[in-house]
């Protein structure tokens, strides 16, 4: 499922992130790669997002939110 649909407080795992490369390197440089575990925070429906990732929260738009794959994580891989 693409970022923007995940449900509020729940974890996930970035599973692809499929933008220009430009936004790929700051996005790896933020902490957000493939594998990376994230929680959603809060989202709009513009399609803009807040999620918390390795202790900090990003706000990314719609153009960056689709596209990034996630897929569902447990309660217990989300914290570690």
């Amino acid at each position: 499922m693409k970022l923007y649909e995940g449900e509020i407080g729940r974890p996930y795992i970035v599973q692809s992130i499929i933008v220009e490369d430009k936004i790929t390197r700051r996005l790896e440089a933020l902490g957000v790669n493939e594998q990376t575990k994230i929680i959603m925070m809060n989202k709009k429906g513009s399609g803009t997002v807040i999620i918390k990732v390795r202790g900090t929260r990003l706000a990314l738009g719609r153009r960056i939110s689709e596209g990034i794959e996630i897929k569902e994580a447990s309660e217990d891989a989300a914290r570690g």
